[in-house]
């Protein structure tokens, strides 16, 4: 090898080394190599035994690897990679004071801005990273200072609400609560964000919950908090009136404070990106409002049967124990904020103002509530244990002029233009299944009306009996394009056809010469 690792020759102390020879070569310059490297390196010559063997199975000088070799044998191991400072000179302190200013939030390119108008030179890049870490450091000192938060089983439920996808040229908000002790969520597709429909959502998610916690922490929208006075909210009494039905207390967060509900902001986070149509999770559009909800129900119940990242344990199994510490919900919801009631119809409507409105055919002598919000009238359902849900919305309209959705019914039975023949008797039944020409025909001879029909369907069947269904299927087809229904037309057409082999489309016609039509001929020397 020519020399022992710690001689002179190969001193891993870079600063004895002349500056001429110290990087002689460009593959010694070992600052630069990467940690992957090194670690080959270093590996290399536990295996060889010899600096130039290492240096022969890494690529490298043997120089190189007497440095790392050198430095591992020094430290006990390889040093923590330092990340090098940008140099940004003079500037540092104008840096540090506008991130103390800003209370870390600037932005790096508006940093930027006012050192160049301070005559700074440098890049944009370097200024970032400074920036960034001049962040660091004001956090590190003044950022904020939590604790894990803990919760009690019962006692702490959250809920905030998401942009949900457009249906039929309408946005919809997705209503998301979280239980906070089981991690228990449930999503709701909602209208709008108006009183009635959060306490309807709010309904539904207790009773999928199957009971009330003491406390529901949310966001300060209106229908919740009025005003701020002194730091102080002011609810809305009618969620309060809501609140003390269910025995809950509605609590709030602080104003642009998404931290202290994390639970709830992660339900709509995962929510949209798992039920809003995107690019990234190729979901289809929804053709209608029924179908989000039912992809809601099937999203709620992936997520609380598979196990939670923190607990390990999925939501549901956890949700049976916290059952204990529920309040039990009561058997009606609250509906101060619903309406007015009304009953269903025979017809499947209702009459709000003397106007006319259709509500789903499976509401008839039902009762339902109705209330007016802006231009539209919203009809809303007590489904039983699974709460208030919406089941119709209209436009205003005034009386004699009602509003009726077709999709509110049944399919509609065929008129008296599209009625088709149904066999009603063993007869019948063996008429029809000559074919589909005898259905033809027969809607043909009724319309005509031909007389004896039933006697002439029975000799079509007996002659099917002689001659076979196909034979008599085609003779019926003629004529029912003929239009001829007269006593043993069919048995002439029959026979003619097995005769000549031939499909006759229509009858024999006379020709133009042997008309009875009288000429013109006559009036050819008038005037003349």
């Amino acid at each position: 090898m020519g020399g022992h690792l710690f001689s002179p020759r190969f001193c891993p102390d870079l600063s004895v080394i002349h500056p001429r020879h110290r990087y002689r070569d460009a593959g010694w310059r070992p600052e630069l190599k990467k940690a992957e490297e090194v670690m080959e390196i270093l590996e290399a010559y536990d295996l060889a035994g010899t600096l130039r063997g290492a240096a022969v199975l890494a690529g490298c000088d043997h120089k190189t690897v007497a440095h790392w070799v050198a430095v591992r044998e020094q430290a006990g191991g390889m040093p923590a990679a330092e990340r090098r400072k940008p140099a940004v000179g003079d500037f540092a302190g104008k840096i540090e004071e506008l991130v103390e200013r800003s209370h870390g939030k600037i932005r790096a390119d508006v940093a930027h801005g006012k050192l160049v108008a301070l005559g700074y030179d440098g890049s944009a890049r370097t200024t970032r990273r400074w920036v960034a870490e001049s962040k660091r450091r004001w956090r590190r000192e003044h950022g904020r200072r939590t604790r894990p938060w803990i919760p009690e089983p019962g006692l702490w439920m959250q809920w905030d609400y998401g942009d949900g996808p457009v249906v039929d040229g309408r946005s919809t908000v997705l209503f998301c609560a979280w239980l906070a002790w089981s991690r228990f969520r449930v999503v709701l597709p909602l209208r709008d964000k108006t009183l009635p429909s959060v306490v309807m959502g709010l309904d539904r998610a207790l009773r999928r919950f199957d009971g009330a916690p003491t406390y529901a922490l949310t966001d300060n929208e209106k229908t919740v908090s009025l005003d701020h006075v002194c730091g102080i909210a002011v609810r809305n009494p009618q969620i309060v009136a809501a609140a003390r039905h269910y025995g809950l207390t509605i609590t709030t967060c602080v104003p642009a404070d998404p931290q202290s509900k994390g639970g709830s902001e992660a339900t709509v986070r995962i929510a949209k990106a798992d039920l809003v149509p995107t690019d990234h999770n190729l979901r289809p559009a929804y053709a209608s409002f029924g179908e989000l909800e039912a992809a809601c129900e099937e999203w709620t119940a992936d997520v609380n049967t598979r196990p939670h990242r923190s607990t390990q344990e999925p939501p549901i199994l956890r949700l049976a124990e916290e059952h204990e510490r529920l309040h039990r919900l009561p058997r009606r919801p609250h509906t101060v904020c619903f309406g007015e009631t009304r009953k269903v119809s025979w017809q499947s409507t209702i009459s709000v103002g003397g106007a006319m409105y259709s509500v789903p055919h499976g509401l008839i002598d039902e009762r339902v509530w109705a209330r007016a919000e802006g231009e539209e009238l919203v009809v809303i359902h007590l489904d039983g244990t699974h709460g208030p849900r919406e089941v119709a919305r209209h436009r205003l309209t005034t009386p004699g002029r009602p509003a009726i959705d077709d999709q509110h019914y049944p399919p509609r039975p065929p008129g008296a233009l599209e009625r088709r023949p149904r066999a009603r008797n063993a007869e019948e039944q063996a008429f029809l299944a000559i074919g589909p020409a005898a259905e033809a025909w027969l809607i043909k001879a009724a319309a005509a009306g031909a007389h004896r029909v039933r006697r002439k369907t029975v000799e079509a069947v007996d002659l099917a009996k002689l001659h076979g269904s196909d034979d008599v299927n085609r003779a019926l087809e003629t004529c029912a394009r003929a239009g001829r229904f007269q006593d043993g037309d069919l048995a002439k057409v029959l026979s003619h056809q097995q005769a000549a082999g031939e499909l006759i489309l229509f009858p024999n016609r006379v020709s133009e010469e042997s008309s009875l039509q009288r000429s013109t001929r006559s009036w050819e020397g008038f005037g003349r």
